[in-house]
């Protein structure tokens, strides 16, 4: 059955552009097109589509406005198309906080000139979303993700940055197979770990926030975080975080040193490495490499580094990077954990581990914050 998809943006060249590459392919269906956030609301309740493609800025509604209000009356997984800006990731971000689950850069000149590149990536984000764990009935009626900072802190209270519909609980995708895995795994044993590592992609940036916002100012232990994101989109994310969260977050640079209470975000376009006296080293990001950053590159340096005083864990996300870096740490006495499938967005990245039977623990979003704090002494 074709995937079918609503296509919302208010130029038509850009509409007809992407309706055009979408309906090249045979296993996806157009339904429908719309010009505003309202017309997208209309739509979906109308047509029902698999994934909606959302720009953000158009007249009489804006981009963000719609996916919140589509999430309340019609839950549907949305792709974002933004820019590649500050600003851009800025919104990407509040996009994805309002319940769109992925999103592509905008850019006329690719359409225009690598039709191919654009059609590949375009559709295959497509059927990667029309399988998301998106479809979920009481969006909201959750409560806020992000715990208020202490008074004493410099940061601000969570409640001023994210909308009350940031934080849901997906239910099981309707597509998606269950790995062979214990449902439930028991509580951490106490370690005294050196570095928490953790690696995710489709569905990272919520799932980092609602992991991150639970752990105190005083957390015993250095993290380091691997998002796959564009190079214009860390800086924003990091400092997102670091608002939001009682520990302090930043992008990774060239010399920075692990200490604890502190994460540093792997920075996009490039690669992160830690050495064993908690240096981070910045490198370019090699052209071989399909993520930049990787996960397997960070979790592979860390294992080298630090041995059996690793805990890394594997959140939502599409493919299998981290898989082989997790293997490393396994061999090294290291501890790894995975999400479990049905917190996930996207079960691709803690499936790998599942399935190649490296996971210590299977855990959910929501246990994941909680189980970092009993485990880290």
């Amino acid at each position: 059955m074709a995937v079918k998809v609503l296509v919302v943006d208010d130029s038509g060249f850009f509409r007809r552009r992407v309706s055009e590459i979408l309906s090249a392919d045979p296993t996806i269906q157009v339904v429908g097109t719309a010009t505003n956030g309202k017309e997208a609301i209309d739509q979906a309740l109308a047509l029902k589509p698999d994934v909606i493609t959302m720009d953000y800025e158009m007249p009489m509604m804006d981009g963000i406005t719609a996916v919140r209000h589509i999430m309340q009356r019609c839950p549907t997984p949305v792709l974002m198309f933004s820019s590649l800006t500050h600003e851009g990731a800025r919104v990407t971000l509040d996009a994805l906080d309002a319940g769109a689950v992925d999103y592509l850069p905008k850019n006329f000149e690719d359409i225009s000139r690598n039709p191919e590149k654009v059609k590949q990536l375009l559709c295959e984000k497509v059927h990667t979303i029309s399988r998301s764990n998106r479809r979920f009935g009481s969006y909201a009626s959750h409560a806020p993700v992000a715990a208020p900072a202490p008074a004493s802190s410099s940061h601000v209270p969570a409640s001023s940055l994210t909308s009350p519909t940031a934080a849901r609980t997906p239910v099981p995708a309707r597509t998606t197979a269950p790995a062979v895995a214990p449902a439930h795994s028991p509580a951490p044993k106490r370690k005294p770990y050196k570095l928490v590592a953790i690696g995710t992609s489709t569905g990272g940036p919520v799932a980092l926030q609602r992991v991150l916002t639970q752990l105190p100012a005083n957390f015993p232990a250095p993290i380091v975080l691997i998002q796959h994101m564009p190079a214009a989109f860390t800086k924003a994310f990091a400092e997102r975080l670091d608002k939001l969260c009682r520990i302090s977050v930043k992008e990774a640079e060239d010399g920075d040193m692990l200490r604890p209470g502190l994460a540093l975000l792997a920075p996009g376009g490039k690669q992160m490495m830690i050495d064993g006296r908690g240096t981070v080293k910045i490198l370019p990001g090699d052209e071989r490499l399909n993520y930049k950053p990787c996960v397997d590159i960070t979790f592979a340096s860390a294992a080298k580094s630090y041995g059996d005083k690793v805990l890394s864990v594997v959140l939502t996300g599409m493919g299998a990077d981290g898989r082989e870096g997790a293997r490393l740490l396994k061999q090294g006495g290291s501890t790894v954990w995975a999400q479990d499938e049905a917190s996930c967005v996207i079960y691709g990245m803690p499936m790998a581990i599942v399935k190649a039977n490296l996971a210590d623990a299977i855990y959910s979003l929501d246990e994941i914050g909680k189980h970092l704090v009993e485990a880290c002494v």
